[in-house]
């Protein structure tokens, strides 16, 4: 049967006496429960720092402490004690790992204070994750929409860790190793395995970061929210209150929540990227003048509704996912194809003109000319943007009493706003030129 890490610490003492020398277990302290905990979830390398407080009573003299992390994914190597009280009387002399006992370590401490002292007991561990899921309700005229932010914590640890406080890191991380094999070596693999510098340093910036993060204190007994603090390239969230954070266990959580946020409702026909199809999307930004723009949104998925009457009775538009957005970044979710708006291209003439041959015969330069008709129909009772993307690859010029932007050197774009039930037409020639003909 598995013991949480949490009960073998407090029942350390107990389950070696029967495998130890008398005389090797004096002054052993057996950790009490934990008076607070917090937990910095780094989602980007599955690494979580865990800071935990507990009250000890140390005699005066040495005092010896146990800590086991048996059945977890704590990572031993960055295991840290430091008394938060009368810190100029306890010193941590050093740091063994018991004979005959594995994934428990032992600290000995000398104590010129008698009485009850707060701890902190410092480490990383693995298996505690968090995603960021969102819900974008649009208005019938898909002008605003409301825009709610959640995240879900999933702890996978091997550890309960109960009353915590949670706070999630937002950026990248990168490590050399991971937490996951330090974790399952032995106790001698454990003493010889050398801290890369890479590691360390990535552990410093991580640890710096909290430091200066650390003016958040846990929560009380209001609402539920999640502040949010930037520094370098980290931004963190912190869940107010404190939750239960049990092994196997996943909990959903409010972020935010944004009303009216403005968007633009478009939509896409590029047959390189979508076929015959015409691709819906909403676009919005993350800054302030659209009600957002307070911090960067995570990953995460994003599920489209719709109002479609007075009763605020929703249909599905489509789901998505997104990259982190910084504050200040336009957002495009695509939403998937819509039938209701149509985009309709036909082929009016093609020719080959202006052969050129060289003194063998042989072909070594033309030029082709297209005629494109288009047909663009919204069928939809509201008013919508298409975006009709076409492709001209090689040495190309287009000619057209339509609007067009270059996109890039062989793309160009047609934007026509369509009114409700609205049909618009429009056509191009395009000329390109081949082998020797080319200009360009």
């Amino acid at each position: 049967m598995k013991i949480s890490f949490l009960k073998t610490i407090c029942l350390s003492v107990a389950l070696l006496l029967a495998q130890m020398p008398a005389d090797a277990r004096v002054n052993v302290v057996s950790l009490p429960k934990r008076n607070s905990v917090q937990l910095t979830i780094y989602n980007s390398v599955d690494l979580t720092l865990v800071k935990e407080t507990r009250f000890l009573t140390l005699r005066k003299g040495m005092n010896k402490l146990e800590f086991s992390w048996a059945n977890t994914l704590i990572d031993p190597t960055s295991l840290e004690f430091r008394a938060l009280t009368h810190a100029d009387e306890v010193e941590v002399l050093d740091v063994s790992y018991p004979p005959r006992v594995s994934n428990t370590l032992e600290w000995r401490i000398n104590s010129e204070f008698v009485g009850e002292v707060q701890v902190e007991i410092r480490y990383f561990t693995s298996g505690i994750s968090w995603n960021a899921d969102y819900v974008a309700e649009a208005n019938k005229p898909e002008k605003l929409m409301n825009l709610a932010g959640n995240v879900r914590v999933t702890n996978n640890s091997g550890e309960d860790y109960e009353n915590a406080q949670v706070r999630l890191v937002v950026g990248v991380v990168r490590l050399v190793e991971e937490i996951l094999q330090l974790a399952g070596q032995t106790r001698t693999e454990t003493a010889k395995a050398p801290m890369a510098a890479a590691k360390s340093e990535a552990r410093r910036a991580m640890i710096g970061a909290d430091a200066m993060f650390d003016t958040a204190t846990f929560g009380g007994e209001k609402p539920r929210e999640i502040a949010k603090e930037g520094i370098s390239e980290y931004f963190l969230y912190t869940v107010e209150g404190r939750d239960t954070i049990l092994n196997q266990w996943s909990k959903r959580m409010p972020s935010f929540q944004a009303a009216d946020v403005p968007i633009v409702s478009y939509y896409k026909y590029e047959k390189e990227q979508f076929g015959n199809q015409v691709m819906r999307f909403y676009r919005f930004k993350n800054d302030k003048a659209s009600k957002l723009g307070v911090e960067p949104l995570p990953d995460g998925g994003v599920k489209a509704l719709r109002i479609m009457a007075p009763d605020n009775s929703y249909s599905f538009v489509g789901s998505t996912s997104v990259k982190y957005i910084p504050i200040n970044e336009a957002v495009e979710l695509q939403l998937g194809n819509d039938q209701e708006v149509m985009v309709k291209p036909t082929l009016m003439n093609w020719e080959k003109a202006d052969i050129r041959f060289d003194k063998h015969g042989n072909v070594v330069g033309w030029t082709t000319k297209e005629t494109w008709d288009f047909e663009v129909q919204n069928s939809k009772e509201i008013d919508v943007v298409v975006d009709i993307r076409r492709t001209f690859p090689g040495d190309w010029s287009v000619e057209t009493e339509a609007k067009y932007e270059n996109v890039d050197q062989n793309k160009i774009k047609f934007v026509l706003p369509l009114k409700a039930h609205g049909k618009q037409k429009f056509s191009y020639k395009v000329t390109t030129n081949y082998g020797i003909n080319v200009t360009k």
